[in-house]
């Protein structure tokens, strides 16, 4: 060996000839020597351009941003500022976010994990007040570290690091836990009536806005800042709700945990990265500060969990919840006020899209099979919650799907199965502790399990999540009391009834105490995110479909031949054929008979359907139980409408007759 003039060691090669480095070792030359002896690296590839770990590990990370995906051309971008200049301007509008008002200055804001090591800080101190009026406090002193628009990759190890009860589970999906609050707190949620709401807004009687000034919204804003300011970092996602792009609004969302911000990235759409570029100021913020309990001795607060809009300011807090929904539906409710403003008709309703163009709307609460029928795989989803009609058609508000989890199966639901998997939030579910497989079944949690993930996740999504104007509207409901016909086409007048009857049965055994079929009833389908009064949903709804031409139709998914415990529920295949029967545009030219009370128009024939079970009265052996039953439900809905009566919508109040008169009749 002494012979050789070159060695090996550990695959490494050195020259002997070099020059002697410690310890009489030869010294290993590097590309970087100039020499003409052979170097350490590999020649066949580019040489590695890092001189620290933390160099070779930032080499790992390529410079991206998550976006949804979007067919059709986006255009060419040319950069207008420097990369500098840029960031110093996203931490200036987000800086001015995390201002309290009473405060001289905004926090100052660094951009990355105070986490890691080698990070290049940039930072900006953002001046809004006269430091003659108002003191700064010490939390002007501090840093707060921002995390922009992070990745799914990198939202699960900040989930999985610092926030306890993160798990990847099996599947991919990351599992965690909402804390005490496993759903919404209606009876919590706020909004703030100053002038322009007062008169704006559905107060009073069977009214979801519950009132409160703008003093206590301040104290509130101010606590939440306060207590996200003193964080070591926040995260923040900047984010679009609506994919008409000409109707869009800007939404950003401040929040203290990893799993609220990938949650949020997987409901809104994800901007692109030239769309980030020309960001700046949002339309709407939130900022969740759900792990800080608001002060429960503050004017209007009932409990330490506060919910609360201020529509004229343009911003949601949060305070005492991590439960995440509140944030989708917080900005729904959002969307439920901007929207019609501008003559846009926003509906918590599933949309499909058949391969020809027709468009249509699935209204229903839970348990009436809104999800499973709006999913169709010969058709395209273009949402399945929240969308609205606008002059260009229908869009979806969100950018992915929260589903529910319990009892989920792969057979049932395949769809929602496949999609629970990298980048999927799951939320209060139970695992397994060795190989993280999910237990669906399992409650030990909550019932309300849930899955959030984009859109794309579904195979048969049509993106971008917009489609044509709807040909038909389709309201479900599930009778328990077995008096509805399993479909029914419906007048623009009972369209506008039942949308805003919103109704439905619970059973025996879904909730405790309920032992017989009890009515349920939620104006517009959804009365707990409505903001204005249902009559107005109502009379838009009814204006567009009139001027497109689509149809109503109410379907019962629940009973037939006696209620719930004596007869017998419609078959789904029974019910898939009548949703196919709407979509080919076959039951439009079927012969027509009208029920009774209800004056409903049910067919006398549907290929595939048995035709006795078409009108309900067949099915009931006592015909005069089925006769008080039908009244029974009738007054149910007589009692339930109301609260609406004293609305006027129309001239002359007339539309508000119309209205009146499409309901039961006895």
């Amino acid at each position: 060996m002494a012979q050789n003039n070159r060695a090996e060691i550990g695959g490494f090669n050195y020259s002997r000839t070099g020059s002697m480095g410690r310890h009489g070792l030869p010294k290993i030359q590097t590309q970087h020597e100039k020499s003409s002896a052979e170097v350490c690296h590999d020649d066949s590839t580019t040489p590695v351009k890092a001189k620290t770990i933390d160099e070779l590990h930032s080499l790992q990370k390529k410079k991206s941003q998550p976006t949804t995906p979007i067919t059709g051309s986006q255009g060419a971008f040319t950069p207008t500022m420097s990369e500098e200049d840029r960031h110093r301007q996203q931490l200036q509008s987000i800086s001015a976010s995390l201002a309290s008002l009473t405060r001289e200055t905004g926090p100052k804001v660094v951009k990355g994990d105070p986490k890691s090591d080698g990070q290049k800080a940039t930072h900006v101190e953002h001046h809004l007040y006269d430091a003659s009026l108002f003191g700064v406090s010490d939390s002007a002193l501090k840093f707060t570290h921002i995390l922009y628009n992070l990745s799914p990759a990198e939202l699960y190890e900040q989930a999985i690091k610092y926030e306890k009860g993160s798990f990847i589970t099996a599947s991919g999906a990351l599992a965690t836990l909402s804390g005490a609050k496993t759903g919404r707190s209606p009876r919590d949620k706020r909004v703030v009536k100053d002038e322009e709401t007062e008169n704006e807004l559905w107060w009073g009687k069977g009214s979801p806005n519950i009132e409160m000034d703008e003093h206590t919204f301040l104290v509130n804003r101010e606590r939440a800042v306060d207590y996200l300011n003193s964080l070591d970092k926040v995260f923040v996602n900047d984010q679009f709700l609506n994919w008409d792009p000409e109707h869009r609004i800007k939404v950003r969302i401040v929040s203290a945990r990893a799993y609220h911000s990938l949650f949020m990235h997987n409901m809104c759409i994800r901007p692109t990265p030239e769309e980030l570029e020309d960001f700046s100021t949002p339309d709407f913020t939130i900022y969740n500060a759900g792990q800080f309990p608001c002060n429960r001795f503050t004017h209007h607060m009932t409990s330490s969990t506060s919910v609360d809009l201020n529509l004229a300011r343009r911003e949601m807090v949060i305070l005492g919840t991590q439960y995440a929904g509140e944030m989708k539906k917080g900005l729904f409710s959002v969307m439920h006020y901007l929207m019609p403003k501008r003559q846009i008709l926003s509906l918590h309703s599933g949309c499909n899209m058949g391969k020809g163009g027709d468009v249509a709307l699935f209204f229903g609460l839970s348990g009436t099979g809104k999800t499973t029928l709006s999913t169709d795989h010969n058709r395209y989803l273009i949402g399945d919650d929240e969308h609205c009609w606008s002059n260009n058609g229908v869009s979806n508000i969100e950018g992915g799907c929260y589903a529910k989890c319990i009892d989920l199966s792969k057979d049932k639901e395949p769809d929602i199965w496949n999609a629970i998997k990298f980048g999927t939030v799951l939320e209060n579910v139970v695992f397994d502790e060795y190989n993280r497989e999910v237990d669906y079944s399992e409650k030990s949690v909550t019932e309300n399990t849930r899955a959030a993930y984009p859109i794309e996740y579904i195979p048969n999504a049509k993106i971008p999540c917009v489609g044509p104007h709807p040909k038909n509207v389709i309201l479900l409901a599930c009778d328990a009391f077995g008096v509805l016909p399993p479909v029914s086409k419906l007048s623009l007048a009972q369209t506008m009834y039942h949308f805003i009857s919103g109704y439905t049965a619970l059973v025996a055994g879904t909730e405790d105490g309920i032992k017989e079929p009890q009515a349920t009833f939620s104006a517009c389908f959804g009365a707990a995110f409505i903001m204005m009064h249902p009559t107005r949903y109502a009379a838009m709804l009814a204006e567009k479909m009139q001027k497109h031409g689509a149809t109503g139709w109410l379907v019962n998914t629940g009973w037939s031949a006696g209620r719930y415990g004596t007869g017998n529920r419609i078959k789904l295949a029974y019910t898939r054929k009548i949703i196919d029967a709407i979509h080919s545009g076959d039951l439009l030219n079927a012969t027509y008979t009208k029920t009774e009370v209800f004056g409903l128009e049910i067919p006398t024939e549907i290929e595939g359907v048995p035709s006795e079970i078409l009108d309900p009265i067949n099915t009931w052996s006592d015909k005069k139980a089925y006769k008080d039953t039908l009244l029974h439900l009738g007054g149910l809905f007589k009692k339930n409408f109301e609260v609406f009566m004293n609305h006027k919508i129309g001239k002359d109040n007339k539309l508000t007759g119309e209205i009146l008169a499409a309901g039961p009749n006895f």
